[in-house]
């Protein structure tokens, strides 16, 4: 893949990422479109806003394997699991989304840019609780909204249910099922002769109409009651209540995706295809609870990976009409070189020249030669040079340089993940800085790079310190957007873990150096650098 390193001097440029699918939301549903899609061989961006509607609560419940999990611990396992296929997942807003020639714009906090084929809208939505003081407080701990997400953490315990309207009348039979000690109190929405609450009393059901004026907690926060207009204190241990649930829909009103009212009246959602999740606008689907505002994380998840299979499905069918067969990154790194500015510095690297030079010269690859400062350099020091990359215009521009200088370069356009991308010849050094090798599960694009070193032959890998990389990262602050997910790539370490597994490798260089000159970047302060030999 091309490089991301070299880059020159300037202010931080407004990057346009081009993908098959943005998948807008990064929660369940949009994981799991993603992780389908992913497996399909087709580029992802998965933005997400790191807001998640259950942040608050400490557990989820009804989740088959994975129990008692917390939110924050099941979303890291879905990204890595996501992030393993290659597929990326950036913190950050999606803040207008617009038709364009051949699919949609997504405009990012940050100015960056995506243009994606398809887009999946899984923003999920909103609760508004009722207008009582106290409440939002305990919002996700003692204050629930679900008897199947968290009711049997309160069986047999002081349980208020607060009703606000005739559809909050639906789950009462699921809360008398798990305690003896239940309240009704209708706090509105509900005549007080409704033929629903008789039956309840004469279940044995305490019911009280009556408005709350706020929930009480004790001197350690806990919830205790709730006190009603007239002063009177009900008593409970937890407080069951049904939010007024608001689609998250913003982001898409440049391309007409409206919200609409659920049936059940305590929503608005997007309407789409039950199976497919297309909504009325060409080309954007709809999952999870944005289309269905009743699911719990379980179905949501299985809701968002039928819509991602359904987009593949999509995505298919087009490239079959059109006879192609699109490599997933492709038009991403073509992209980027398609502007008339270089995108780097075209200066070797300075760690590649310290750890190259005094080599004597053979064949060399470069992995990921981007625009060609170091297949250049190496061939001005009498390698014999192939120069790799995914992208059709990098290698051009390598080409073209070359002949300026009078260089002869092989160059070869190959995604490392593909099949044999440097069929069966062997290199005495082989290098990359920098290159983007998205992850796979059983490491194909690491296993291709070493195969590619002949016995006795070397590899040197520049890339950035991921860890200055995380402390830069903006997470949590949606408002900014890093526009690559590092974390999707093969780093160094994998290079090593790999090696160690190899009898006959070596590693002579495995640190952490600063930036060489000649390689300005205002975020990557530190490199880690690898040499190693392969037994002869």
């Amino acid at each position: 893949m091309s490089t991301q390193g070299h880059a020159s001097s300037r202010s931080a440029p407004v990057i346009e990422r081009q993908v098959d699918v943005a998948v807008v939301g990064g929660s369940a549903a949009g994981l799991a479109a993603a992780l389908q899609l992913s497996r399909q061989r087709r580029s992802v961006i998965v933005v997400d806003s790191g807001e998640p509607r259950n942040a608050p609560a400490d557990h989820m419940h009804s989740y088959l394997g994975h129990e008692g999990r917390s939110p924050a611990d099941f979303l890291r396992i879905a990204r890595e699991e996501v992030r393993s296929y290659g597929a990326e997942v950036l913190t950050g807003r999606a803040t207008a989304v617009t038709r364009e020639e051949g699919g949609f714009r997504i405009e990012l906090s940050g100015r960056h840019v995506v243009h994606a084929r398809r887009v999946v809208a899984a923003t999920g939505l909103t609760d508004e609780l009722p207008d009582v003081t106290g409440l939002a407080e305990h919002w996700g701990g003692a204050v629930i909204h679900c008897p199947f997400c968290h009711g049997y953490e309160s069986r047999d315990r002081r349980i208020v249910s607060m009703v606000t309207s005739a559809t909050g009348l639906h789950p009462l039979p699921l809360l008398r099922q798990l305690t003896a000690d239940l309240t009704v109190l209708v706090h509105d929405g509900v005549v007080a002769d409704a033929p629903e609450l008789q039956q309840l009393r004469e279940a044995g059901v305490r019911v009280v109409v009556a408005r709350a004026e706020r929930v009480i907690s004790d001197d350690s926060g806990a919830l205790i009651g709730i006190r009603l207009e007239d002063g009177t204190v009900v008593e409970a241990d937890t407080l069951h209540v049904m939010t007024r649930l608001h689609a998250r829909v913003a982001p898409f009103a440049g391309v007409g995706l409206m919200a609409c009212e659920h049936p059940s009246g305590v929503a608005t959602y997007v309407e789409a295809d039950g199976m497919t999740g297309e909504t009325a606008v060409p080309g954007v689907y709809a999952a999870g609870t944005l289309a269905e505002p009743m699911l719990q994380v379980l179905p949501t998840a299985a809701a968002g990976s039928r819509v991602g299979s359904m987009v593949g499905f999509d995505l298919a069918r087009e490239d079959m009409e059109a006879a192609a067969r699109p490599l997933a990154h492709v038009a991403d790194w073509d992209g980027r070189y398609s502007s008339r500015d270089l995108q780097w510095s075209g200066n070797p690297n300075g760690s590649l020249v310290a750890e190259a030079t005094g080599l004597t010269p053979g064949s060399a690859l470069d992995v990921g030669a981007g625009e060609g400062g170091d297949a250049l350099w190496l061939a001005e020091q009498g390698w014999r040079v192939t120069a790799n990359d995914i992208s059709t215009l990098a290698l051009e521009r390598v080409g073209a340089a070359a002949r300026d200088r009078g260089l002869d370069i092989v160059l070869v356009q190959a995604d490392v993940n593909a099949a044999a991308p440097f069929g069966s010849a062997q290199h005495d050094l082989v290098t990359a800085a920098y290159a983007s090798v998205p992850r796979t599960p059983d490491g194909r694009g690491v296993a291709h790079v070493l195969d590619a070193v002949a016995p006795g032959g070397h590899l040197v890998v520049v890339n950035h310190d991921t860890h200055d990389m995380d402390e830069t990262a903006t997470h949590g602050d949606a408002d900014r957007t890093r526009p690559f997910d590092h974390h999707a790539f093969v780093d160094t370490d994998d290079l090593v873990a790999a090696i160690a597994e190899r009898p006959g490798w070596v590693v002579e260089v495995h640190e952490r150096r600063e930036r060489p000159a000649g390689a300005v970047s205002a975020h990557h302060v530190h490199d880690v650098v690898l040499r190693a030999r392969r037994g002869a």
